[in-house]
């Protein structure tokens, strides 16, 4: 059986993650009390037989705390039984969750007399926090739109990768700031910039006229190597720890050229190695 716990901030698009998950044939449950996680699994799982194999549940703030604290430990166990499971956080930042708020016109769960949306939302983080800790895949939603949402717990959640460590490799923008969901940030900034040429301003990391000019400076070779050889040690660490995500992000000022350049490298490197690998280009895909 394989069980895919989904959490997160109220306005970060968990919904929206289950629904995707409904569509890959997983048996949703949503808004569960963590109390009675264990009960849930002891039905779908009856004896010997497994009558929903893809079961996912949300569990959100609605639960109170000392019930929050004890999913780390529930999940521990349950891995020990012998079931797949994998924790799932979603977050965002406070500007995008109080503009998602004014647009939907949604109570928060956690607003009362006298608590601000801003408080509420810092206090579901405190509460929520012994989740954020044991996360294997946490997704920063703050750039994503319900169909880009949807489309990145595809690749991540997929079932047909089940039983295999997903590597994203992610180029960003430190101007746009730092992603949220990433296990390694690594800053090419120090590179040559093709910004600077004219001709190659308008173009990206994703055309040869870049790849021509970074490949042209030793330096940039040089950068690559580093982190290949820093990345294959994490990725054998991370299998040999039976991890199923990891993140892998790459800046540079605005996350046109350097960072995409260097993303594309590392993905087309690993994957000639590793069966799952996958790229996104945050500041492309918001221009």
């Amino acid at each position: 059986m394989r069980l895919i716990v989904v959490s997160g901030l109220s306005g970060s698009g968990k919904s929206v993650a289950l629904h995707m998950l409904e569509d890959l044939d997983y048996y949703c449950v949503d808004n569960i009390p963590a109390a009675l996680l264990k009960p849930l699994i002891a039905h779908v799982v009856r004896g010997s037989e497994e009558i929903y194999p893809l079961t996912a549940v949300g569990l959100d703030a609605r639960n109170r705390a000392h019930e929050i604290e004890t999913v780390p430990e529930m999940i521990a166990d349950l891995r020990r039984s012998g079931i797949r499971c994998a924790m799932v956080y979603l977050h965002a930042n406070d500007e995008v969750l109080l503009k998602r708020y004014s647009e939907t016109r949604r109570k928060h769960p956690l607003m009362a007399d006298g608590v601000s949306l801003r408080d509420a939302i810092a206090a579901e983080r405190a509460l929520l926090e012994p989740l954020t800790a044991v996360a294997d895949l946490t997704i920063d939603t703050s750039g994503l739109g319900m169909h880009a949402l949807r489309e990145l717990v595809r690749e991540r959640l997929d079932p047909r990768g089940a039983n295999t460590l997903s590597v994203m490799f992610e180029s960003f923008g430190y101007k746009h700031g730092i992603p949220g969901d990433a296990d390694f940030v690594f800053d090419v900034r120090s590179l040559p910039n093709p910004f600077w040429e004219h001709e190659l301003r308008g173009l990206t990391g994703h055309d040869a006229a870049v790849a021509r000019y970074l490949e042209s400076h030793e330096v940039v070779g040089r950068m690559l190597n580093d982190l290949i050889g820093f990345i294959d040690r994490r990725l054998a660490d991370s299998i040999a720890s039976n991890r199923r995500y990891l993140t892998v992000a790459v800046g540079c000022t605005g996350g046109q050229h350097r960072s995409v350049y260097i993303v594309e490298r590392l993905a087309a490197h690993f994957s000639g190695v590793h069966p799952l690998v996958l790229t996104r280009h945050d500041a492309l895909r918001a221009g």
